[in-house]
């Protein structure tokens, strides 16, 4: 009988994209089960922190008046919290309150609305780490807050993918969703997961640079991928919380490499809202690798690589822990 272990390409539905799983099993391994457990893991995460189901927690959350505890899954709380912590480390520039920006601008379940996008850009905004409350898994707002998870509830998706792979006795495994992605371990003949950087190309994708990962996650937040036409201007889905309105002057796109993907993914946002000048001191004082790509005038793409594992070589390597 062959040992020669089984490669194991699983997929499936989840946020209008689709979640990705690579493992190598033995002979005879029965995916099925892992295929409804990832399955399900996907869909718990849109349930609870989804803008586009009205039923989901967050979006249950939004509509709770000011003032009273609520409580919220487990799950959503820990995404909640991080998106907190990293607002404050920040210094604003990941704000998890961007939610009526984000509807106005018509990166939500409806058009871009006029009326909707004067009112966002003309409000007395103050940070979401400033007006949410968290104690555990209860959660107050203390100011009208519409909160937005997508700059972090992907990332959290493939953790939860990486956590649901690892409860299943597979530990050397290639998880992701929409380019954000974790590698756990190693691949069967002992070396890390390759991953490709896109370039910030949006007519076609195509891999930039390589990067080996082991134990560690990528995500990237870019200006080319999502996008909305407003008078005739293409826009970028990351909102300036200063402005209440879609970034005009950003990387094309910002990688950070991270333990876990909803760190990775919040952070990169976080930079590309700060600019690669700010956003490369912000992640030189918080000990992040990060790749900033960034347009020039002659319509060519330079890198600014912050961190070991950026430093310009054909491949990174995240070891890990």
């Amino acid at each position: 009988m062959s040992t020669e272990l089984i490669r194991h390409a699983l997929n499936g539905p989840t946020m209008g994209t689709r979640w990705t799983a690579l493992f190598f099993a033995a002979p005879g391994f029965d995916p099925a089960p892992v295929q409804s457990a990832l399955q399900a893991a996907a869909e718990a995460v849109d349930a609870q922190m989804s803008t586009w189901n009205p039923d989901s927690d967050l979006m249950r959350l939004n509509a709770a008046p000011v003032g009273p505890w609520r409580d919220i899954p487990p799950d959503l709380a820990r995404v909640l919290k991080l998106g907190l912590d990293i607002g404050r480390a920040s210094d604003g520039a990941f704000d998890i309150g961007m939610g009526d920006a984000v509807r106005a601008w018509g990166f939500g379940s409806a058009p871009a609305d006029p009326q909707a996008i004067r009112a966002a850009m003309a409000a007395s905004r103050r940070p979401a780490h400033e007006v949410l409350d968290l104690d555990g898994s209860r959660v107050r707002k203390t100011a009208p807050l519409m909160l937005d998870l997508n700059g972090i509830a992907k990332g959290h998706g493939v953790d939860r993918l990486a956590e649901v792979l690892s409860d299943h006795g597979l530990r050397d495994a290639l998880v992701g969703i929409d380019g954000e992605m974790r590698a756990t371990g190693l691949r069967p003949d002992g070396q890390p997961w390759t991953i490709a950087v896109e370039a910030p190309d949006p007519d076609r994708r195509a891999p930039r640079s390589i990067l080996t990962l082991q134990d560690a996650a990528v995500a990237t937040s870019g200006d080319y991928r999502h996008r909305v036409t407003v008078q005739g201007r293409h826009l970028s889905h990351t909102m300036d919380p200063g402005r209440g309105a879609p970034l005009v002057a950003c990387p094309a796109s910002v990688s950070v490499i991270a333990p876990s993907c909803a760190m990775a993914d919040a952070w990169a946002t976080a930079l590309m809202v700060a600019g690669v000048d700010a956003g490369a001191r912000l992640a030189m004082k918080t000990g992040l690798d990060a790749l900033f790509l960034a347009r020039d005038d002659a319509g060519g793409v330079r890198a600014i690589a912050v961190g070991r594992l950026f430093s310009g070589k054909p491949a990174a390597s995240a070891p890990g822990n």
